[in-house]
């Protein structure tokens, strides 16, 4: 069980897809990182030394605290946040911990840059996608809605990382959709993703066969973009839509609705 200003590798676990989810910070020492060079799902490095230096980006924040085992440099560093004026927790037993748990984790050479671009007016993978990046590796990251025919030079000028667009990186692979080629890379399988994953890749590729939501989730994407003319307010919205049946996907799918409640079958 954690002590006071810890948190479980389990509990955090269960805040991370959701907008709830705190500022993680990764303060292990470079030998301990380069053994296992991965983050926990939206970690950010910073140096323990140096934490001071975090502050200005992270006030009214509550942050996370982990190094190699949720030892010194954890319970360090988030005691200095903490006199600062941060509600900063740690990850009880640190990436040790996360990593038995078999938790995902996210390896660092898979991640872009903060800016990404693809084809203008999204309906599902190009809404799909950003959700996932934000809500499980960088929710700082952009996304620039552009032309089909500028999506690459516009990632080339504009140092931006392309998707859902033919002959790019991060695209379709035979029948799984951008979003099932995301988890794979960013090593985030895990049951509530991987359920939402069928139903994306059921709605994405007219293949309803594969989840009864796809049709409902279809209907919903293409609702949206007959309410948005502007593609960052569409995505805005299907944030909320995104986090929905996330929730759904961990928590509810047992859950039906029926009326009157308790009527004979």
């Amino acid at each position: 069980m954690a002590a006071f200003n810890e948190i479980s590798p389990e509990n955090l676990m269960r805040l991370i897809g959701t907008p709830q989810c705190p500022t993680i910070v990764d303060v292990s020492t470079d030998d301990d990182f380069n053994d296992n060079p991965t983050l926990i799902p939206t970690a950010i490095r910073h140096a323990h030394d140096n934490i001071a230096a975090l502050i200005p980006t992270i006030l009214n924040k509550q942050v996370i605290v982990t190094c190699h085992k949720g030892l010194k440099l954890s319970h360090g560093s988030a005691a200095y946040l903490r006199a600062n004026g941060i509600e900063a927790q740690i990850l009880s037993g640190g990436n040790v911990a996360w990593t038995a748990a078999k938790l995902p984790r996210v390896p660092l050479k898979k991640i872009p840059g903060p800016r990404w671009v693809t084809r203008h007016r999204p309906k599902i993978d190009r809404i799909a996608c950003p959700w996932l990046i934000r809500r499980f590796v960088d929710p700082q990251a952009t996304f620039l809605f552009v032309p089909p025919s500028a999506v690459t030079d516009v990632a080339d000028r504009f140092d931006a990382t392309a998707f859902d667009i033919e002959d790019c990186d991060w695209t379709h692979d035979g029948e799984n959709c951008t979003f099932d080629v995301m988890i794979k890379r960013f090593g985030l399988s895990h049951l509530a993703l991987d359920t939402l994953a069928t139903v994306v890749r059921s709605a994405d590729t007219d293949r309803h066969d594969l989840a009864p939501q796809a049709a409902g989730l279809l209907a919903i994407s293409v609702g949206l973009s007959r309410m948005y003319r502007d593609d960052t307010t569409q995505l805005n919205a299907g944030m909320v839509i995104y986090d929905a049946l996330y929730r759904w996907a961990r928590d509810g799918q047992d859950e039906g609705h029926d009326w009157p409640a308790g009527r004979a079958q």
